[in-house]
């Protein structure tokens, strides 16, 4: 078969040439009934965009870059596969860094978008990875760019984020609801913006219940399931156990009920644990996991968005969008045992 170029779409499709290249580059700028017609013959054709020679003439690769401190992470692929669906209706593609906790490897991935390979950033880490001057417009410095899930501590972003300090307090306010006042947490690691601000929840629900804050009760964890493993043998060797655990992710929150269970203890009726996240698999847990969740889906489309608008020319509203959390109460908690 002869290959097939934009006018023989355009006459099939009985639009112009222009039509379908808007469709295949800036498609939110067509009627959804024409951008279908032309998709419909673009799929039966099996036509596919020259996108080299497109780039060249626009200056714009078609891709976004993901920058994601741990892909593997349940949070992360729901709000990866949201981004990628909505990319993909607009005509981009989205290339995945995955950092493993390596700034480094945040820098290299910026770079790429600096030389050329990417037109924005989805930047789902608390290190920005560009030198900037402070006397200077942020958006002039860097390439569009979109922060989302852990802050970056730096004016002049658009970022989106659940309010994790209020997420933690409504967390904890539960614990305290049902009789708790002994209630331990299992952190992320400490220099991750997330679980300082979980942190921080953690201590002012305390404080606002009128209790002492006490450092025996926190366990430094790094999100993983082991690490919600290893909490249990020093929380439950303390002198005055705790009653109810606050784990600042499902996955932490998993691994120490499994191990409580291993060690004899019934939850919730010998100690109550509580998530954050609401991650698929929650649910099913034994007992299911309350926990606190965060709109995975949400927060992928929201960010996708944001970088879409700066992408078609508008300069970034700098913000912090918080978008809603909820607590959802499972079995995992209880009232405090008398």
């Amino acid at each position: 078969m002869a290959s097939i170029g934009i006018k023989e779409i355009a006459s099939r499709a009985k639009v112009s040439p222009a039509t379908v290249s808007r469709v295949l580059s800036n498609p939110e700028l067509v009627s959804q009934k024409t951008r279908n017609k032309v998709k419909k013959i673009i799929d039966e054709t099996g036509y596919r965009p020259n996108r080299l020679g497109a780039s060249l003439r626009t200056r714009k690769t078609g891709n976004i870059f993901a920058i994601i401190p741990d892909i593997s992470k349940p949070v992360n692929a729901g709000i990866v596969r949201a981004i990628e669906n909505r990319a993909h209706s607009f005509g981009y593609s989205v290339l995945l860094g995955d950092t493993q906790g390596m700034n480094e490897r945040g820098l290299q991935y910026a770079e790429l978008v600096k030389m050329g390979q990417a037109d924005g950033i989805l930047l789902f880490s608390g290190d920005l990875p560009f030198d900037v001057n402070n006397d200077k417009p942020l958006y002039e410095q860097i390439p569009p760019l979109v922060n989302a899930n852990e802050r970056v501590d730096t004016d002049g972003l658009v970022q989106i984020a659940v309010d994790n300090v209020a997420a933690a307090k409504d967390a904890m306010q539960h614990l305290l609801e049902l009789g708790h006042s002994r209630i331990a947490a299992v952190t992320g690691p400490m220099n991750v913006p997330s679980s300082c601000e979980r942190f921080n929840g953690y201590k002012l629900a305390l404080e606002n219940a009128g209790l002492t804050y006490d450092p025996k009760l926190v366990v430094n964890g790094d999100y993983s399931v082991n690490s919600g493993e290893d909490a249990v043998d020093q929380l439950m060797l303390l002198r005055l156990r705790p009653t109810a655990v606050f784990c600042f992710n499902d996955d932490m929150a998993i691994g120490l009920m499994k191990k409580l269970q291993t060690h004899g203890y019934d939850i919730p009726a010998d100690i109550s644990v509580i998530g954050f996240d609401d991650i698929r698999y929650a649910k099913y847990t034994t007992p299911a996991l309350t926990t606190v969740y965060q709109p995975m889906e949400e927060i992928g489309l929201a960010c996708i968005d944001a970088l879409l608008d700066q992408l078609k020319g508008n300069p970034p509203q700098p913000r912090c969008d918080f978008l809603p959390h909820s607590l959802e109460i499972r079995e995992s908690t209880g009232p405090v045992s008398k």
